[in-house]
């Protein structure tokens, strides 16, 4: 259960932020579209159905989009007025690729990014192209338990994401703070509450898509998710360059959780 059109929609969007990238030599752009492009497959989906959605896939896509719109938000202020230079990571990658990367980062990172979409966003894609339910009053006792559960799965999730950048824009802000590991408020409980937030989000989204007759093996969308976060672009790759430049950061790793939240160790 997957939309033909929403890959046709992200091939082509995609296609023309590589454009945009290539205009700015700034790839890192494609970082603001990871949220958005979530928001177009759930809505291309919805096209689909020619929009004659029950109230829970409504709410589902409602989901998908106030979470996805937030990000791009953030991201777009981050990224193009406080950050304005390439990320370091595809400066490097550019520097190993050399005279090709213009036409290999189509490839490599604005498609391998969308293949990489399309296949979190499967139980979203599942559930809005389901026929089998989403009627709040054909719900039984433990789908109407589920969506209660994913529901409130979602909402700490997206109040980490948020709360935790907003947290960190004001701890960097301050010049005082520069240099300085973010220790304070969610940043004191776990090291990544973003990433966490993410975490929390897509297996919400997972829950939610199964009330409405996803198939189960979508879950591969959040463990894919989830692998990302914990083992390759998330947390190791972060940490590995903040262990190198943060003085502190390695007794900040020592007391703090590094992505599900608990008590600081003394």
């Amino acid at each position: 259960m997957a939309s033909l059109t929403a890959a046709a929609i992200l091939l082509v969007s995609l296609a023309l932020v590589w454009l945009i990238s290539l205009l700015e030599r700034n790839a890192g752009i494609v970082d603001i579209y990871w949220g958005f492009g979530f928001v177009l497959v759930a809505w291309a989906c919805a096209y689909d159905r020619g929009f004659a959605l029950e109230p829970l896939q409504w709410l589902l896509l409602a989901m998908v989009s106030a979470w996805g719109l937030r990000l791009t938000v953030y991201l777009g202020w981050r990224n193009l007025l406080v950050y304005s230079e390439e990320d370091p990571r595809y400066q490097s990658l550019r520097e190993r690729i050399g005279p090709t990367f213009w036409w290999s980062s189509l490839f490599l990172i604005f498609w391998g990014q969308g293949a990489l979409l399309y296949v979190v966003s499967l139980p979203v894609q599942g559930a809005l192209l389901s026929e089998s339910g989403g009627a709040f009053d054909g719900l039984d006792g433990l789908d109407v338990a589920l969506t209660v559960v994913a529901g409130l799965t979602w909402l700490v999730g997206l109040g980490f994401e948020t709360v935790g950048d907003l947290q960190l824009a004001r701890f960097k802000a301050d010049p005082d703070n520069a240099g300085k590991v973010m220790d304070r408020g969610l940043w004191r409980y776990t090291r990544h509450p973003n990433y966490f937030g993410d975490f929390c989000v897509w297996w919400a989204h997972f829950g939610v898509a199964l009330v409405l007759g996803a198939p189960w093996w979508t879950a591969i969308g959040p463990a894919l998710m989830s692998f990302l976060l914990l083992r390759v672009s998330g947390v190791p790759l972060l940490e590995r360059k903040l262990v190198e430049t943060r003085p502190g950061y390695e007794d900040y790793v020592r007391r703090t959780s590094a992505f599900f939240p608990r008590p600081p160790r003394d």
